[in-house]
């Protein structure tokens, strides 16, 4: 992976000093790395709570906006999830995060905003799109079956984003982050995504001394990682520099097969049993990886290695456990 930014350096159009910025989210896992970095801009970060203001109703999430006027915003608020849940909520994961998207937007619209920031997902391209997938490659293929309403709802944000700024001059811009990992992640089984689910399984197993452990399906489908501390730098680099309708994918520029991470975060977490395969579940898109073509052009590339990134993550969860690594 790339530790070195690339030589350019694009004019900061956008500054965050002095501005009051809002992190929609900011409980999540993304949101807790937007706010951590923010924090080095100079700028006063805003965060609400589900108890302040309900994002799915669109009164509510006026009335608020109206009161604390915000000058920028990052919508890191999202219903997220894996494959199982993905499939097993469809109404909620499309609903839920439609509402998020076009609630957040108009109020912004409505109430002055300077600029705004939707982040997305990598799994709104094709399930069979050539790889790597470039930011063209959205709306030439079908998605992903297993998570389909997700993926549908964040191309809507896309265009809703698209829309403003096209008809009202709004400078609304998209990230689309690879697969995310990182403090604050979920390690639920039932909700987890892979790298999470596979750090607990691996854990569970070793302190347990369980012979070996599961994954779903076959283990070949390969998947880009970045670290959350990485998206939310590259979040606010482009908040900075970037103002277009095009959305912007953000990952490490690298992938990995499933059953080979699997094994990376067996050595991490210190499990050295089997590790079984379970091929009667589904393995979803068998590749993607993002093109980081277009990010680093703007100035940006990540620094967190995977193995590194693993480390910290297990250390962090393995001490919220109370479990000595």
């Amino acid at each position: 992976m790339p530790t070195d930014v690339s030589s350019a350096s694009p004019e900061v159009i956008y500054p965050l000093s002095g501005k009051r910025v809002w992190v929609a989210g900011h409980r999540g896992m993304v949101g807790q790395a937007l706010a951590r970095r923010l924090q080095r801009e100079g700028c006063e970060i805003l965060t609400a709570r589900r108890a302040d203001v309900d994002l799915k109703r669109q009164a509510e999430v006026e009335a608020w906006m109206g009161r604390v006027r915000p000058d920028a915003i990052f919508v890191a608020a999202a219903k997220v999830g894996g494959i199982l849940a993905n499939d097993s909520y469809p109404a909620d994961f499309l609903y839920d995060n439609l509402m998020i998207q076009a609630n957040i937007v108009e109020s912004a619209f409505r109430s002055g905003v300077g600029k705004l920031m939707l982040l997305g997902s990598s799994c709104i391209y094709p399930k069979f799109a050539p790889q790597p997938i470039t930011e063209d490659a959205l709306l030439t293929g079908p998605l992903e079956p297993t998570n389909e309403w997700y993926a549908i709802a964040k191309i809507a944000g896309i265009r809703l984003g698209q829309a403003y700024r096209r008809q009202h001059d709004f400078d609304v811009i998209s990230a689309m982050p690879t697969n995310l990992y990182g403090p604050g992640d979920n390690f639920d089984l039932n909700s987890s995504h892979v790298l999470p689910a596979l750090i607990r399984k691996a854990h569970e197993a070793k302190v347990s001394d369980a012979g070996s452990f599961t994954i779903w399906g076959t283990g070949a489908p390969r998947r880009e990682f970045l670290h959350s501390e990485d998206c939310a730098d590259a979040c606010v680099h482009l908040m900075k520099v970037y103002s277009d309708a095009e959305h912007v994918n953000v990952g490490s520029g690298e992938d990995i097969a499933i059953y080979d991470l699997a094994w990376l975060v067996s050595e991490v977490v210190g499990f050295r049993g089997e590790i079984k395969r379970d091929t009667s579940k589904p393995d979803g898109t068998p590749r993607k990886l993002m093109s980081a073509d277009r990010l680093r052009a703007l100035g940006w590339t990540p620094k967190i290695d995977l193995r590194t990134g693993v480390s910290n993550v297990y250390a962090a969860f393995a001490a919220e456990t109370a479990v000595s690594v």
